[in-house]
């Protein structure tokens, strides 16, 4: 599971000119789903998702967790994410999960979010062509990437 984590002070999806999603201050998290990941994957990237000490502290350090914060999260599904550029110039997305397992392992995601204390926690419409609008906090900018996690 790949996401890619921006520290935003709002973000919105719209889908055919139409407000489906906005958060204030907090995470816009684009999630691709890869096709050997599984429950635990969804599980980790939440929970290190929910523990990501980006914002700043008194001292303006980056010590503070989005849960200390009182942040928000907008999760939008990008299978884009899970391209192969290895050859030539045309991306494969060959390693992407289907549909429905993706679909599944976002919707995981997103509620393990909420299991590990983020308030609120905002969507897009999985599939659908959406346009994200987001002003980046910093910016800063993180990437996860759960293969990293797992155990050997």
């Amino acid at each position: 599971m790949k996401a890619v984590i921006q520290r935003v002070t709002k973000a919105s999806v719209t889908v055919n000119g139409e407000l489906i999603s906005k958060i204030g201050k907090g995470y816009l998290v684009l999630l691709g789903v890869m096709d050997d990941d599984t429950e635990a994957d969804a599980e980790i990237t939440a929970k290190k998702t929910a523990s990501l000490r980006i914002f700043e502290d008194e001292d303006e350090k980056m010590n503070l967790d989005i849960l200390n914060v009182g942040g928000e999260v907008l999760a939008v599904s990008q299978f884009t994410l899970c391209a192969d550029v290895k050859k030539g110039n045309r991306p494969s997305f060959i390693r992407s999960a289907a549909p429905d397992r993706a679909n599944e392992l976002y919707e995981l995601y997103c509620s393990k979010l909420l299991e590990n204390g983020v308030k609120n926690v905002q969507k897009g419409i999985f599939g659908a062509d959406m346009k994200v609008e987001l002003l980046n906090d910093g910016p800063v900018t993180i990437l996860y990437d759960s293969e990293i996690w797992r155990k050997k």
